[in-house]
């Protein structure tokens, strides 16, 4: 069972890394090349990826379907295969924990004019190689620099 945002903060008072997911949604061109969304984190306004803490009774590619909803107004399927991984230090209130996060790719199908997060979050649709340029996170700016438009769709 997946652990809360609780029970993951929890774990990572103890000095444990701790787990988060992540979704990357994307869209292809008219010329077959791939877009992907960033989003602005809602504190520093740095470009990110829509992502959360793993939802107790739901998988990590559900729970990283749900927070590309809520963080980024999108819709649409979320591949089975996680397409990787990367890890970061998330500042809590007195100390950094690392956090090990699993990325999935998000074909989007519905861009919503109205979201949970929108009043605290801007959105843009950018190439893997742009995109990459804007996150600092140097893992996740890798992973994303590296994307292909997936086979399975």
């Amino acid at each position: 069972m997946a652990a809360t945002k609780k029970e993951a903060l929890r774990k990572a008072k103890k000095g444990e890394r701790v787990r988060q997911v992540a979704a990357i949604p994307f869209r292809l061109t008219q010329d077959g090349g791939l877009e992907v969304m960033l989003v602005t984190s809602r504190e520093t306004r740095r470009f990110i990826v829509p992502k959360g803490w793993p939802m107790k009774g739901k998988s990590g590619r559900k729970a990283a379907t749900i927070e590309a909803e809520e963080e980024a107004g999108v819709v649409g399927k979320t591949l089975k295969e996680p397409a990787g991984t990367y890890s970061y230090w998330k500042r809590l209130a007195a100390r950094f924990v690392r956090v090990d996060v699993t990325v999935y790719l998000l074909a989007v199908s519905e861009e919503r004019a109205d979201w949970r997060e929108r009043g605290s979050r801007q959105r843009s649709w950018l190439s893997p190689a742009d995109a990459a340029l804007l996150i600092d996170e140097p893992e996740l700016a890798t992973l994303v620099a590296a994307l292909e438009a997936p086979a399975e769709l």
